[in-house]
């Protein structure tokens, strides 16, 4: 978990540094800025629910096996 957390705050601070430098090196109008920050941040968004998406796959796969009967080991059995 503490992996994940450190790679979306990761994804996080590279975004806002990103941003950050766009704005103060870009030769682009006003209006023209405005649209590549919002198009940035849309794909941020769709970067994290497609992380999230895939968490949640790999969480419920866990929990499936989890679930699942388990045979028990190193048992033995009895003759009837």
């Amino acid at each position: 978990m503490k992996r994940y957390a450190s790679f979306f705050s990761g994804i996080m601070m590279g975004a806002l540094v990103g941003a950050t430098l766009a704005l103060l090196f870009a030769p682009t109008s006003g209006e023209e800025l405005r649209f590549q920050i919002q198009d940035q941040s849309m794909r941020v968004q769709q970067d994290v629910k497609h992380a999230a998406a895939e968490r949640r796959v790999e969480l419920e796969e866990q929990l499936a096996a989890l679930r699942a009967p388990r045979k028990p080991t190193g048992s033995v059995e009895l003759p009837q």
